[in-house]
């Protein structure tokens, strides 16, 4: 099973798109163990949504859907939904 997964980092108002085969260490990465990239200075991350899927494929497909535009605008009107209006 793959999954694709949105990260929210509340404190810095900051969104990131991934996909793995293992969300439990690659979230355990994001928050801890990574020492560089991109997510490693918008600490602490939370999950905001996940979706399964069969093949790597299908997650990688979905993970530049969100990537676009249109994802972009769903995960910020998620975001706006379950934590209020925000600045963003």
């Amino acid at each position: 099973m793959f999954t694709t997964y949105v990260l929210y980092s509340q404190k810095h108002k900051k969104i990131y798109i991934g996909y793995t085969s293992d969300l439990g260490n690659r979230i355990l990465s994001h928050n801890e163990l990574g020492t560089n990239g991109y997510t490693l200075n918008f600490r602490p991350w939370s999950i905001l949504f996940t979706e399964e899927y069969k093949t790597k494929t299908e997650a990688i497909i979905r993970e530049k859907q969100l990537k676009g535009g249109k994802g972009r605008a769903y995960i910020w009107d998620i975001i706006k939904v379950k934590f209020g209006s925000l600045d963003v």
